[in-house]
């Protein structure tokens, strides 16, 4: 076992307080003879430690080395893991599992003295107010809940690169809707706008133009949103995130800083998303007040924010079929029947749909993200289903007429229990019941005959809901005093 410096300082000073080797080799923790040896030299282990450069065993690899070696030249990039395993099949019995971390600094070893040229990175010297870096990241490994549910989402995670400043917007997908909303939200946070806005190949904000070369431009959209704003987009190259390795470094440390204050709240779950939001703005807030410094001089060479935000949305049209369902973004939402055959016009968020006739909002609802997806809200279409009930079992959207699981049970019960055409009849009056009153109390009123064994039919139901007697309220008898009116009249009709 080599000897620490440390114990040798601590033997140095003891021996020339008390020029006793013996006492000053305990104090030191050092056996007697190591002791007189450093005393004798004067030097600590590290100046007298010779470097081996020769083998104190055989080389176990030596024989097949030069076939590695010839594999690593035509391919730099195997691991050398995959290496070994090939060469433990091809010899089998010759190499052991416990080989692998003597073959891997071997193949280590030969990478630095005589492999190929390794990609260099430069790193660089960013001038305040230039740079506003953009990127998605998954958020969903902080297990976040809303009131008991997974929260999968993105952040759109913005970084000015001088001063490290940054701000996100909660969203669901990478699409330019989701871009635009992170990017004007930053900005409005800053009140000002930085030269450029560099982002990596996202479709939300870059296609490939085609041919051999496979040249990226920028897409009509997401320059119209860099005019509007007077930025100038920048892209970094493909396969290459350490271009955008500022936010891509926040990105960790962010969710490493919301990970901790998780810990210290307690726990994950939320009421709503808004008080998840306001949660991580609270945290970006704290961060960010340590860099305001380096800020300051980023916010005193940046525009002011002079310009109106653009619209977080874009507009569709179509008509209402006759199944009472619009087309939007490619995928089918229901929407009340009384608008059936008329032409909507569908405002399409990043993270809703809301839908208008003659101006009026009609409808919101969480947009789907996909494609071919279907969103049927029961209580557009219960009425109808309840003068046809032959057409529930093989509905299209069948599976939507379930909002909760209870509800799923109960349908399954009444299928064992009664006929095919009873058991959707008895079930489409408990979806209106639902429709009609509270689907949380009906949710509840099946739970407890779930618990208690008994069939969900409707009258079952009913009797479990709460009935609803309104009181009248109390009112004191007015007394009147006609006397009052005496001064309403003029001395003139008086008299």
């Amino acid at each position: 076992m080599l000897t620490p410096d440390r114990k040798v300082r601590k033997l140095m000073e003891s021996y020339q307080k008390t020029g006793n080797l013996t006492r000053s080799s305990l104090r030191a923790d050092l056996d007697v003879k190591t002791a007189r040896k450093y005393v004798r030299l004067g030097k600590l282990p590290s100046e007298v430690r010779v470097a081996r450069y020769w083998r104190t065993r055989p080389d176990a690899f030596a024989r097949d080395w030069e076939e590695v070696r010839t594999m690593l030249e035509d391919a730099p990039e195997l691991e050398a893991k995959s290496v070994f395993e090939w060469l433990c099949e091809r010899h089998p019995g010759k190499y052991d599992e416990g080989q692998l971390r003597t073959f891997q600094r071997r193949v280590r070893r030969w990478r630095a003295l005589e492999g190929p040229a390794r990609e260099v990175y430069f790193p660089q010297d960013h001038k305040p107010g230039v740079r506003l870096e953009t990127d998605f990241t998954w958020m969903t490994s902080l297990g976040v809940t809303i009131r008991g549910e997974l929260f999968p989402h993105l952040l759109c995670h913005s970084v000015l690169a001088y001063s490290n400043w940054q701000w996100g917007s909660v969203c669901h997908s990478e699409s330019l809707l989701a871009l635009k909303k992170g990017v004007q939200a930053t900005l409005v946070r800053l009140a000002r706008v930085p030269r450029e806005h560099w982002t990596d190949h996202s479709t939300a904000a870059t296609h490939v133009i085609g041919g051999e070369d496979g040249r990226w431009a920028f897409n009509g959209k997401y320059m119209d949103l860099m005019n509007h704003f007077g930025m100038r987009p920048r892209t970094i190259n493909t396969a290459k995130p350490h271009e955008n390795g500022d936010v891509e470094s926040a990105n960790g440390v962010l969710k490493r800083r919301l990970a901790q204050h998780l810990l210290l709240r307690g726990h994950r779950d939320f009421d709503s998303v808004e008080a998840y939001e306001e949660f991580l703005y609270g945290v970006m807030d704290r961060a960010n007040r340590q860099r305001q410094k380096r800020l300051c001089e980023e916010m005193a060479v940046m525009r002011l924010l002079d310009v109106g935000l653009l619209p977080e949305y874009r507009v569709e049209e179509a008509r209402v079929t006759s199944w009472s369902t619009v087309q939007v973004a490619r995928n089918t939402y229901s929407v009340p029947s009384r608008l059936k055959g008329e032409r909507v016009r569908a405002r399409v968020y990043e993270d809703r749909v809301e839908i208008y006739y003659a101006g009026v909002l009609q409808l919101t609802c969480r947009r789907l993200t996909g494609e071919r997806k279907h969103a049927v809200n029961y209580r557009h279409v219960i009425d109808s289903l309840l003068r046809k009930p032959r057409a529930f079992r093989d509905y299209k959207y069948h599976s939507d007429m379930f909002p909760t699981e209870p509800f799923r049970w109960a349908y399954d019960a009444l299928c064992e229990g009664l006929s095919a055409w009873t058991a959707d009849m008895e079930y489409l009056r408990i979806l209106a019941l639902a429709a009609r009153t509270m689907e949380t109390t009906v949710d509840g009123a099946l739970r407890e005959l779930r618990g208690e064994g008994v069939l969900p039919r409707w009258d079952a139901v009913l009797g479990r809901l709460p009935v609803f007697r309104p009181e009248l309220p109390e009112l004191p008898v007015l007394k009147v005093d006609l006397g009052e009116y005496d001064h309403l009249f003029t001395e003139e009709v008086v008299t």
